[in-house]
């Protein structure tokens, strides 16, 4: 059976996007970046709200060597995995192995989740607290990076009660921590 892994990058003091929606705070060192296409290297589908798929996008594109290796090999591992983009407003999918869903469907992505297979992602905070409030989430990646926000989109879900277990932790040499829960 497949897991359903949330990864997510938030500011220490819990937001992954500032007031101006804008995450470029989070550009990853090289030593992060290749850390993070590790975790990905196993997932086979990743779940989308749109505003997330949007500005993943780009690498279905990428078509320069970017300052480090490692995008490269993240663009192609990107490129070869599933995307369900759940969106009411997005009218078509702007890159390949994509389709568009309505609505989350709880029972949809449980369905995915018991099909053999590999791990699947679920991204974009408000999908992805969705996901966490049907138990359907089986783990959170936290990526925290040493900036202090003051407000914006949060990482993690409002009035949604779990207990969780430390499963890992790295720290990185640019003061980003990360921590790897188990859902209970």
């Amino acid at each position: 059976m497949a897991k359903l892994i949330y990864i997510v990058n938030a500011s220490l003091d819990g937001y992954m996007a500032d007031e101006d929606g804008r995450i470029d705070w989070t550009t990853p060192s090289e030593e992060l970046f290749g850390f993070i296409t590790e975790l990905v290297r196993p997932v086979g589908t990743y779940l989308y709200g749109r505003r997330l798929y949007e500005a993943m996008a780009v690498w279905e594109t990428l078509d320069a060597p970017p300052d480090f290796p490692q995008a490269v090999d993240f663009a192609q591992l990107w490129r070869g995995a599933e995307k369900v983009v759940y969106s009411t407003t997005l009218a078509a999918a702007s890159t390949p192995r994509t389709r568009i869903e309505r609505e989350f469907d709880p029972a949809a992505v449980r369905h995915l989740l018991e099909a053999p297979g590999p791990d699947l992602t679920v991204g974009g905070a408000q999908l992805a607290g969705q996901a966490i409030a049907a138990g359907l989430v089986d783990e959170i990646h936290l990526v925290i990076t040493p900036h202090l926000l003051g407000g914006g989109a949060t990482a993690l879900p409002a009035h949604v009660r779990r207990d969780l277990t430390l499963l890992d932790r790295h720290d990185f040499s640019n003061g980003s921590v990360y921590v790897r829960y188990g859902m209970l």
